[in-house]
């Protein structure tokens, strides 16, 4: 009898090791699925953004979103037209005052919100630690505004736009003018077309007080000769016709003058003086 039952727990040990220790069974495919579950975990730790075909690790790092360029923007795993959007929402006025302003952007994701919200930091406005911030991204200054009929060639070079050559141009036209009276007069100088116009425009000003007027009644050939609306053989005649008729007293009587036409006396208008 001890005989026989010696041998059937020699024909049971396989099956009841295998299930006392299952484990031993299939240990390398089980070593596969754990390090494959530890990668999987690793990689969901990590924040990644999508260029073309490639994939390129994201180095997060701490930013307020009230003081965040486009570059950090797209630095942050953004796109360069959703980065421009941030960038648009803040130029128009928009604010994040708490973490949680962020998540409504149409621009960020909910999972690329749960990235960053470790690094937002949304800096007190009235803080120490706000005005360092700011020092990082500095207020532009106030856009510079000049008096067309008072700078000089040096302040009209400070204005976006004009550069050395145009203030030289601007400023020789304002000499033979007399004077600008309106800011569309800049549109005679040579070189300033419509799109230069509608870049310095809002930079300048008038003060229509330093208008240099021409004394028609008085005034020589030579000088009514260097303004600009008029030609020679146009000076000529409002000096002949003077000469002929006497002074002139008003616009109307310099309407008689043949050779002018309404639009060369309209241009001239403001500049006369019929003292």
């Amino acid at each position: 009898m001890v005989l026989i039952f010696v041998i059937a727990m020699t024909a049971m040990v396989p099956s009841v090791y295998e299930f006392i220790f299952p484990e031993q069974n299939d240990m390398p495919a089980e070593r596969a699925a754990i390090n494959k579950l530890v990668l999987i975990e690793a990689e969901r730790k990590k924040v990644y953004l999508h260029k073309g075909d490639k994939r390129r690790e994201l180095k997060l790092f701490r930013f307020d979103p009230n003081h965040t360029g486009t570059t950090q923007w797209q630095a942050l795993g953004l796109s360069a037209k959703q980065a421009q959007v941030m960038t648009n929402y803040l130029a128009k006025g928009g604010r994040f005052r708490i973490k949680e302003d962020l998540r409504r952007m149409f621009v960020i994701s909910p999972e690329r919100y749960t990235a960053l919200l470790p690094y937002i930091y949304i800096a007190d406005p009235g803080s120490r630690d706000s005005g360092a911030i700011k020092s990082r991204y500095p207020v532009k200054a106030a856009p510079l505004v000049v008096d067309l009929n008072l700078a000089d060639t040096v302040e009209l070079d400070k204005v976006k736009g004009i550069g050395p050559a145009f203030a030289r141009r601007i400023y020789k036209y304002r000499e033979r003018l007399g004077g600008f009276y309106k800011k569309e007069q800049l549109l005679e100088v040579y070189g300033v077309d419509s799109v230069k116009y509608n870049e310095i425009s809002g930079q300048i000003k008038l003060d229509h007080r330093q208008l240099t007027r021409i004394r028609i009644n008085t005034v020589t050939f030579e000088n009514l000769s260097r303004n600009p609306y008029l030609k020679f053989k146009e000076a000529n005649a409002i000096i002949q016709f003077r000469k002929q008729h006497g002074n002139y007293a008003n616009i109307a009587d310099l309407k008689k003058v043949v050779i002018l036409s309404a639009e060369t006396v309209d241009k001239l208008t403001p500049y006369l003086s019929f003292e």
